[in-house]
């Protein structure tokens, strides 16, 4: 980053919505950066903030061993928004009282605003807010001020401006408030004073230079897969260097129709791409044969990836660093903040491959959420059908087919995912969907075509509508859309004889079925 780039700092207490926080924050064009709760004094002053935001988490601050932080921070001379646990804890530590709540406060609610403040500038005296808390603050520290309330919290927002300390109950990062993000805004504008200078334009010169510089005159190696984040990093990283790096697409077996042609035609003959197409789908379906286990199907497809890849790399003996579109999602959910917060999962595009083949790391993207990479690809002159296509699962087909993964299934499936995709997107839905995919189903069912009986596979459709995959909300496909992808399915895909449609949101399903 450069040193004139104003930051903000949010410490994670463990919320299941701190993404979402940062998430906001940079789509105002404002730069930020989610680190542990226990981040040391000496880091924060180093990262120099010109705001400082505290998550919520699960925790209660009076409890023996909750997560707390120096009161060093608030003598940076930068505003600091304490958020639900935020903003106990900031009660806590300046003599105030935080106690169970008589009432628990959970979901959308009602908040009154009881006096004007520089955090609430420009919204109505009530607000639709989403609470999620069963603690509550009986004595305000001194000095402060209420400024707003709720139904169960006479304390719902608090402030000392002459510290520069601001505190809510509810959680603004949340599209169930309704003005949350006009309340960070005037946080990071108004009161933090922070200039919108984030952009993609300036990141595009600034990382193209920092990839020329780390890498020199050595060769770079990247693991195509033909998704977003790979390909955008792929001509990113090509702008910088260009026949100094090396890609390597692995076929598993289980891409989508015609993917892999797809992927060499764009690469290898547009961008001249130096790329090294690996077809391994017999090895991958050869592994995956009799496994119908959803997760010993991942660890198949993801050892097997690494053997795969391995064995290409090697190839090329001077290469020095290994590239991965590694997002800050993934950097966030590797990390253990040894506290409230749980490690999610450990992510990493090739993972393993870096320590075995004594290869440096090259993450370019990983300060990004997805839509600055889109941006990015954009920007890159990329084609819209890469840079906005829906997410596909890294072990691809095999957890859309429920139960054994065999080359005839896997045939069947593309052909009906191919047809959902295609009416999708002729209907002018697919940029208004997180996903929209088919499933094949490991049962059969009878039907009649003609004057014979049929028993064969039942596919499901699943489509969703979501912001960032943490909830979603099923799709309310219009019938005639789903009428034509039902009767082309049946009529035109060997092995199919129904077709049923996914009613369930996220939570409590998942998006994908495995």
């Amino acid at each position: 980053m450069t040193n004139d780039l104003q930051k903000v700092l949010i410490l994670d207490f463990g919320s299941q919505y701190t993404q979402l926080i940062a998430r906001t924050v940079r789509e105002m064009k404002v730069y930020c950066e989610i680190h542990p709760f226990n981040m040391s004094f000496e880091g924060i002053k180093k990262y120099n903030p010109a705001a400082v935001i505290f998550s919520g988490g699960p925790c209660s601050v009076y409890e023996e061993g909750a997560p707390g932080i120096t009161k060093e921070i608030f003598e940076l001379g930068v505003p600091v928004l304490g958020i639900c646990y935020g903003m106990q804890l900031i009660t806590s530590l300046f003599g105030g009282k935080v106690a169970s709540g008589v009432k628990k406060e959970y979901g959308q609610c009602n908040m009154e605003i009881l006096s004007e403040s520089r955090l609430f500038k420009g919204l109505d005296k009530n607000n639709t807010v989403l609470m999620s808390h069963g603690d509550a603050i009986e004595v305000l520290p001194e000095g402060y001020r209420v400024t707003a309330k709720s139904g169960n919290t006479p304390y719902c927002a608090i402030e000392n401006e002459e510290k520069n300390v601001w505190a809510i109950q509810f959680h603004p990062e949340v599209v169930q408030t309704v003005n949350g993000e006009k309340i960070l805004a005037n946080f990071v504008f108004n009161i933090a004073n922070i200039r919108s200078d984030w952009n993609m334009d300036n990141f595009i010169k600034m990382k193209t230079e920092e990839i020329r510089e780390t890498t020199g005159d050595k060769k770079v190696i990247l693991g195509l897969s033909g998704g977003v984040d790979s390909s955008v990093a792929a001509v990113l990283i090509h702008r910088a260097i260009g026949k100094n790096l090396k890609c390597i697409f692995v076929n598993n077996g289980v891409l989508r129709l015609n993917e892999a042609q797809k992927v060499v035609q764009l690469f290898k003959g547009h961008y001249d791409i130096d790329l090294t197409y690996v077809d391994a789908g017999n090895e991958f379906l050869g592994k995956l044969k009799g496994v119908e286990d959803p997760e010993k199907k991942r660890k198949i497809i993801g050892h097997q990836f690494i053997e795969v890849f391995d064995r290409e790399a090697k190839k090329f003996h001077d290469a020095a660093f290994l590239a991965q579109g590694t997002l800050y999602p993934d950097v966030i959910e590797s990390v253990s903040f040894k506290g409230p917060s749980d490690v999610i999962k450990s992510h990493h595009n090739v993972g393993g491959l870096p320590e075995k083949m004594n290869l440096k790391l090259l993450e370019p993207f990983r300060e990004l959420f997805k839509d600055e990479v889109r941006e990015i690809g954009s920007k890159l002159g990329m084609p819209d059908e890469i840079i906005h296509r829906q997410p596909f699962p890294g072990p691809g087909l095999a957890v859309r087919i429920i139960g054994e993964v065999t080359p005839e299934r896997v045939k069947v499936l593309q052909l009906a995912d191919d047809i959902v995709v295609a009416e999708i997107k002729k209907a002018g839905l697919y940029h208004k969907l997180w996903q929209a995919f088919a499933v094949l189903l490991p049962i059969k069912t009878v039907g009649v075509m003609g004057d014979l009986r049929t028993y064969e596979s039942v596919c499901a459709i699943r489509a969703v509508e979501s912001r960032d995959a943490m909830t979603a909300k099923w799709a309310e496909i219009p019938y005639e859309t789903l009428d034509i992808i039902s009767k082309r399915i049946i009529n035109e895909v060997s092995g199919i004889n129904r077709v049923v449609y996914d009613i369930s949101s996220k939570p409590p399903a998942t998006i994908e079925w495995e």
